[in-house]
């Protein structure tokens, strides 16, 4: 029997009762669609997943993406399932062991948005028992709804540049990156794209604030300050403590969120030595936006 328990924190809750290696029904993808709609993030904990398996319930959300910039560490029969991990074996690093650490929507840098994560973790290090490695999230419904009404209503109809290489550079700038910088077909692939600062929830109907400091360049059309102070007032108050959630990992879980209503943040608080083994898979927000499922 599916029993969904909420956090009673900013966001999150945690769905049993599944076992994500069989199909799903119907009505379970629509009950954990509106609970990803409603807690944002999503965990089902103890599940045992082939790659292939991590690839079918991911699929069933929409289309998966195959991530062009760090090809060489997805999965060579599955190419839309990527490995992040710091381990190396054999001379060679198994996965991307720096991917998402800093605040971020993933995919906001693409013409075509995702709807969410999901990633399976098989590797969590500990230190004395404690798991490190958490992923933090902070709800963007409540970030749009406290927002002063002076700011809604001046940023009610704006756009705002977001650029995948934003994000690549500045985790190239960090101290033992390894991360080349991306060659010029990469950036062909990805351009700079503009998005509303405010979307509408496809599941909720609610808006949320769609900027983030990982991607967001520029509101379009603003005088160059007049832009830079906007998005740093934002980006400091969808940070405010009373909306972030943090997910701290077990062995065997897979957690799942929504990157139109969340940002997120892997903290790198582990060494080298202390192993992370986690596949992601990355679900295009097609089939949401066709088939609204408001609440």
């Amino acid at each position: 029997m599916i029993k969904i328990i909420s956090s009673n924190e900013a966001l999150g809750a945690k769905i049993t009762g599944l076992d994500l290696s069989k199909t799903l029904s119907n009505e379970n993808e629509k009950i954990i669609m509106h609970a990803l709609g409603q807690y944002g993030q999503i965990c089902f904990p103890n599940q045992k997943l082939k790659t292939g398996e991590l690839k079918s319930f991911s699929k069933c959300f929409g289309t998966l993406e195959i991530n062009i910039a760090a090809s060489s560490f997805c999965d060579k029969d599955h190419p839309e399932v990527m490995i992040l991990s710091n381990i190396i074996q054999d001379g060679k690093p198994l996965g991307l062991s720096d991917a998402g650490q800093d605040w971020h929507t993933d995919m906001s840098y693409s013409k075509d948005i995702a709807f969410a994560n999901v990633l399976y973790g098989l590797k969590i290090p500990r230190r004395e028992g404690i798991p490190l490695g958490c992923t933090k999230f902070a709800d963007m419904h409540a970030a749009y709804d406290t927002l002063p009404e002076t700011v809604k209503k001046k940023l009610k109809d704006a756009t705002a540049t977001h650029d995948f290489d934003k994000f690549w550079e500045n985790m190239r700038q960090r101290p033992g990156s390894k991360r080349p910088p991306l060659s010029a077909e990469q950036r062909r692939k990805k351009p700079p794209v503009s998005h509303p600062i405010f979307m509408t929830h496809p599941i909720t109907g609610r808006k949320v604030l769609y900027a983030n400091p990982g991607y967001t360049m520029f509101i379009d059309g603003w005088e160059e300050k007049k832009s830079l102070d906007m998005l740093n007032f934002l980006f400091k108050h969808q940070l405010q403590k009373k909306f972030i959630y943090e997910h701290k990992w077990s062995e065997n879980d897979v957690i799942m969120w929504d990157n139109i209503g969340t940002l997120h943040n892997a903290v790198a608080d582990y060494t080298s030595l202390e192993h992370r083994f986690i596949k992601r898979c990355q679900v295009m927000a097609d089939k949401v936006l066709e088939m609204p499922l408001t609440m």
